[in-house]
């Protein structure tokens, strides 16, 4: 799968447990402070299924099973940057919450009513995690193997 020169190819994955879904707090410069869904960059030649649990793993700790995707997300970052994001839903299968040092500041579980009603300064990238808050609450999901075997060319 090519992308188009120059656009960031991303994945993300809401964590499901109940009615309730998982959210880290941003460490990283320009961004520190901000809540999102786990996740971060494909890397070249990674499947992005792959990409979606690795990244979970490394920013909480948790092992995951995907359960479905609710779609891919194109937008220009709050940087500028053109990004094309992949975002999952899963179910925690083990280990426990241990935030990447330096990346994550800390975590916490919230419904989904939580989630809507915080305030767009407080999310990154707002209008696409609530984009993906609709999708969620529409039941708007598709099985994983949508992309199975796609490895996106990333520069």
């Amino acid at each position: 799968m090519n992308i188009v020169p120059n656009t960031i190819a991303v994945v993300s994955v809401t964590l499901t447990q109940g009615d309730q879904v998982f959210l880290i707090q941003e460490n990283k410069p320009g961004i520190s402070g901000k809540w999102n869904f786990p996740g971060g960059r494909i890397e070249a030649g990674e499947d992005i299924a792959d990409a979606a649990w690795r990244e979970v793993k490394e920013e909480t700790g948790y092992s995951v099973q995907l359960t479905s995707t609710t779609g891919v997300y194109p937008f220009i970052s709050e940087k500028g940057s053109r990004i094309v994001l992949f975002h999952f839903t899963g179910v925690v299968t083990g280990g426990s919450f241990r935030p990447a040092e330096g990346e994550i500041q800390d975590g916490k579980w919230m419904t989904l009513a939580e989630l809507e009603a915080m305030d767009d300064a407080d999310l990154r990238e707002p209008a696409t995690l609530r984009n993906i808050i609709d999708h969620m609450k529409n039941d708007d999901l598709y099985p994983v193997d949508l992309y199975a075997g796609l490895r996106p060319e990333v520069s």
